[in-house]
């Protein structure tokens, strides 16, 4: 399972990218609209403008806004951002590889072998979804329903 840290600022990422423009977003009107508690969403705010991701402006008419395109924010980033390995077990993350102490021989291991698959397909899903993809996804889904 995701964080909740991480799930807000998937939630706060999709708001700020249905925006359109690059108009700053209080973080009062982002914390009601996708109610999440201001406290948190700033410190989730502050990491995602240190990544790159989000701009600030402060002041009267601040408060943050998208700085990278929609298209090209991804959920494995963000995962990465805020819970680190997308994978279950340590010794098939990317970016966060550790061998397991009960390891005999690792590149026999089936168990291994097959976590590394669900990683890389995970990831791979999770590249290509973005914050386009999602908005045009959610869209469709009004659309169908």
């Amino acid at each position: 399972m995701i964080s909740k840290k991480t799930k807000y600022a998937i939630n706060a990422l999709v708001y700020l990218a249905k925006q359109g423009e690059q108009k700053p977003i209080r973080i009062s009107d982002i914390s009601i609209s996708q109610n999440i508690p201001q406290k948190f969403l700033e410190a989730i705010l502050l990491d995602l403008k240190k990544a790159g991701i989000l701009a600030s402006k402060k002041g009267k008419g601040g408060g943050y806004y998208m700085l990278m395109a929609p298209k090209d924010v991804n959920l494995a980033e963000v995962m990465r951002l805020f819970d680190g390995a997308i994978a279950f077990l340590p010794c098939v993350t990317y970016n966060y590889y550790e061998r397991c102490e009960e390891c005999i021989d690792e590149e026999t291991c089936g168990i291994r072998d097959v976590f590394y698959e669900v990683r890389n397909k995970t990831v791979e899903l999770l590249k290509q979804a973005n914050l386009e993809e999602i908005i045009s996804r959610e869209g469709n889904l009004k659309n169908f329903s």
